[in-house]
């Protein structure tokens, strides 16, 4: 530990890059300091480690055989702490980036965030609304909302709620619909980029998607609630895309039991990162926020 002490961070810090870079110059530049300044402090360090380090060539400074380890622990060590400088900011700063599907987006998140802002007036919220799955490890994303099977390498996630479809259309297409076999008597919208297909539904119910008659098709899942919203047909909705349409009456389930797909949300944050207070704040409203609209039940009673 003594040892530690007496090293100079510059010198580490020219270390990591001269390992990263390959190059006196190219990590002179990235210090903001002459090559002479990066080969001083570098051997000022083996100096004090009693340990070459590299191996000076003309082309460059090659890391010597064995201190992979090293250099790797060092380039985390460093990454820890720009973390960690990013987390006082954030705190300070008091925004919150969350990147978000968007349909989720739009259709459940858009309309609870101002109860999100009248709670915390202090935090400012952007959304981020991409289908990419971004890293939040890098860059600015606070938290990723995604759906999918979980499973995501190298970060934290946390499941939100279980995904649930049913059939809905207009109160007047749902007139002609009784039982799950009246559904061949009826349009059926399709969305072509869907996560899952009809048989999610339909195999619960002892019926086969054969049966289903030709209809609109999208290539989005809000046009194919806007189709059934009109009466074009019954679509076979997730819960956020329909949660609120069904609650003001603009579409209806006409058969209400809601089947698993096998996907759920998930919150996506840094992984081995402790959450800044707006991100604290954000998590614990979103999960009341899901908690109270009763959606990831399947058919148990609902809030």
């Amino acid at each position: 530990m003594q040892k530690l002490h007496s090293l100079p961070l510059n010198g580490l810090r020219a270390v990591d890059a001269v390992a990263r870079l390959r190059s006196l110059r190219a990590a002179a530049g990235a210090l903001g300091v002459s090559p002479g300044a990066v080969s001083q402090q570098i051997t000022r360090c083996e100096e004090i480690l009693g340990h070459q380090l590299f191996e000076r060539r003309p082309g460059g400074m090659i890391p010597l055989s064995g201190m992979e380890e090293v250099f790797r622990l060092l380039e985390e060590g460093f990454a820890s702490i720009a973390a960690a400088v990013e987390l006082t900011r954030r705190d300070r700063a008091q925004i919150l980036t969350i990147s978000a599907p968007p349909i989720f987006a739009a259709r459940w998140l858009i309309w609870r965030l101002p109860d999100f802002t009248r709670a915390h007036p202090e935090i400012r919220v952007r959304i981020d609304s991409e289908l990419a799955l971004v890293d939040p490890n890098k860059g600015d994303v606070d938290f990723a909302i995604r759906v999918g099977p979980g499973h995501y390498p190298n970060v934290h996630a946390e499941r939100l709620l279980h995904q649930f479809v049913t059939p809905v259309c207009s109160p007047e297409v749902a007139k002609r619909i009784r039982t799950p076999a009246d559904l061949a008597r009826v349009p059926i919208i399709r969305d072509d980029r869907a996560m899952f297909t009809w048989e999610a539904w339909l195999a619960p119910e002892g019926m086969h998607a054969d049966m289903l008659q030709d209809g609109p098709v999208f290539n989005e899942a809000s046009l194919g609630l806007d189709a059934a919203m009109s009466g074009e047909g019954v679509l076979l909705a997730f819960e956020t895309l329909c949660h609120d349409a069904i609650a003001q009456g603009r579409v209806v389930a006409p058969i209400p039991r809601w089947h698993p797909t096998g996907f759920s949300y998930w919150l996506i944050s840094a992984r081995g990162r402790s959450l800044s207070t707006p991100q604290r704040q954000f998590r614990s409203w979103l999960k009341d926020s899901l908690a109270s609209s009763g959606m990831g039940l399947g058919d148990q009673p609902r809030a």
